[in-house]
């Protein structure tokens, strides 16, 4: 058991920093002091975390902070990286456990597809090498990272996968500019997040983003970049403005399942840091949140301000009906090119992953105290706008 874990300061977060990169200082261009500073000050103020919780929050801090550090001076060193064009990327965005990981992972089957791993995300640097993509010892550090997950996060794998080798989303990559909805859902810091929801920037973190896809590709580049967030909503036209000519798979599914599923999961992820944990405020607090960006994204989508971008609607009950299917579907929606050594290998991943292999994810509504007819009404001009069915 740990004790009396003190919570770091900026200056702390930024001197520890610096110490385990040997002395880099350079944060680069952009905004990350003010938004380190927001973090903290909610953390403090909103956080409610035990001791375990402290240790968790000051070291997701530290390994942002040390990962830009060392990003920018990678940059500096190797001319290459800045060199890197980033053509067309997918991306698949919407709601909170719309299927967006499981089709994240089988279209990164795709030997022409290049999607983030969970080990290069947390420790970038160096950039990753295709002769040794598959055998860095940085699998292995970040494998002995993770948690003893049965005691820690039980029936977590049934919900979230995870793995070094696993695909990353780009919530987590967002980290690198302290600015992500990422926080709030491993923590309660309801003031960092109302500055996220209505006052933050998120063209300096799309700016970080495109860099941090040239880094990764610079010595192990796919056809297309594959990427996933349902976070690209809070600033989809800041992405839109980077990647004009972006191919978005938007997932759909009843707002009421969708809802009471990334409620289950917030507070099963928020009660490992900390003992005052309310299910029901959860819900609340996300159905809110939730709904205003995913109306701002369909605003976005409609002005056509990006005649270049391609979108394709993905139905929940559709993919889970057949997967291959909808893939198939997505390939000819942005014109992607499919070869039969791609399509084997993502029927393959959908072969090897039957639903419910991880476990079943357990939930309901009445657990959160979710309204299903109050949530299709504040999710009303969603559900019309896509013609969405009750599950």
């Amino acid at each position: 058991m740990v004790h009396d874990i003190e919570a770091l300061d900026v200056d702390g977060v930024l001197q520890e920093a610096t110490a385990r990169t040997g002395g880099l200082d350079d944060l680069g261009d952009g905004p990350y002091v003010e938004p380190l500073g927001r973090l903290v000050d909610s953390l403090a103020a909103d956080g409610r975390l035990n001791d375990i919780g402290r240790l968790i929050s000051n070291e997701r801090m530290l390994l942002h902070t040390v990962n830009r550090l060392r990003y920018v001076d990678d940059r500096k060193r190797i001319p290459e990286i800045a060199e890197q064009t980033i053509e067309k990327p997918v991306f698949i965005i919407g709601m909170p456990r719309t299927g967006t990981t499981i089709l994240h992972d089988i279209l990164a089957c795709d030997p022409q597809s290049r999607a983030p791993l969970t080990w290069e995300v947390m420790f970038p640097s160096p950039p990753p090498e295709t002769a040794t993509f598959t055998t860095d010892p940085r699998i292995a550090d970040c494998a002995a990272t993770f948690p003893d997950r049965d005691a820690q996060l039980p029936g977590f794998d049934a919900i979230h996968p995870m793995g070094p080798q696993l695909t990353q989303e780009c919530v987590v990559m967002m980290g690198e500019t302290m600015c992500t909805p990422l926080f709030h859902n491993q923590f309660r810091v309801g003031g960092y997040e109302d500055w996220l929801d209505h006052e933050a920037d998120f063209g300096p973190v799309y700016d970080f983003h495109h860099r941090q896809l040239q880094h990764l590709q610079s010595r192990h580049a796919g056809d297309r970049w594959v990427l996933k967030t349902g976070a690209h909503l809070w600033g989809l036209d800041r992405l839109l403005e980077t990647y004009p000519d972006a191919r978005i798979v938007f997932t759909h599914r009843d707002p009421v399942k969708s809802m009471t599923s990334y409620a289950s999961l917030t507070t099963i992820v928020r009660r490992v840091g900390s003992d005052d944990v309310d299910p029901v405020e959860v819900a609340d607090d996300w159905i809110d949140r939730l709904r205003r960006v995913l109306l701002r994204g369909i605003e976005i989508r409609q002005a056509g301000d990006y005649p270049d971008a391609v979108f394709y609607d993905m139905y929940f009950p559709d993919f889970i009906t057949d997967q291959f299917a909808e893939v198939e579907k997505i390939y000819e929606a942005l014109d992607l090119p499919m070869t039969g050594e791609g399509a084997d290998a993502m029927k393959f991943f959908i072969d090897d992953n039957p639903p419910g292999k991880h476990g079943i994810h357990r939930y309901s509504p009445e657990e959160f105290g979710v309204d299903p007819a109050k949530v299709r009404s504040e999710f009303r001009p969603y559900i019309d706008h896509f013609d969405l069915r009750e599950e």
